[in-house]
């Protein structure tokens, strides 16, 4: 039995032991190596993801070619592009691993049966797309409301493990600014 994925739905909702297996049955566990990717731009996304093991960001591409870091998904967090998902459309974005991932992944069909045969699914449904509205407001409120050191304070605050094990450019990228913006930002904090 998938165990990380499992505690990740109990998160949500109670699971009995039956809904368990039913559920590490239809899941699958793939690794991906660094900088693998789990969804490039321009795919349509298949396959909803645990994260057991590693770490992603999720980026998308301005007019420019410029690659835009938009956040970041660790262990013990689901991972999928959700537009893509649902509605079978072609991602815009992307999300690649950042280190070497073990991911649990099901399919669109899969979380359907999912949704209709645990007792508790619709639930779970509701309460991941719940979460993922009010994190997506909070984020895209901050890039139009917030300075580039406030970003950078929530990006600390939002992920405190995660400073050592992210390259300081998509650090950089995600909060809005250039490298050496993000050293001066960084500069006048320790100060």
């Amino acid at each position: 039995m998938d165990v990380n994925i499992i505690n990740g739905i109990e998160y949500f909702i109670h699971l009995d032991a039956e809904e368990k297996e039913f559920i590490s049955s239809i899941t699958v566990c793939k690794t991906y190596e660094k900088n693998d990717y789990f969804l490039r731009p321009g795919q349509v996304c298949r396959e909803g993801g645990f994260i057991q093991k590693g770490l992603v960001r999720y980026y998308a591409i301005k007019d420019n070619g410029e690659e835009m870091t938009l956040h970041f998904g660790k262990e013990n967090e689901f991972t999928c592009n959700y537009q893509s998902f649902l509605d079978h459309s072609v991602s815009q974005r992307g999300i690649q691993c950042l280190e070497a991932c073990e991911i649990q992944v099901i399919s669109y069909d899969n979380l359907q049966r999912l949704y209709e045969e645990v007792k508790e699914g619709q639930k779970f449904g509701r309460l991941i797309c719940e979460s993922l509205y009010l994190q997506a407001i909070n984020q895209v409120g901050s890039m139009y409301t917030d300075e580039p050191e406030k970003r950078y304070l929530n990006f600390l605050n939002d992920y405190p493990d995660l400073q050592q094990r992210i390259p300081q450019y998509y650090i950089s990228s995600y909060v809005g600014v250039k490298p050496p913006s993000l050293s001066r930002i960084r500069k006048r904090l320790s100060a």
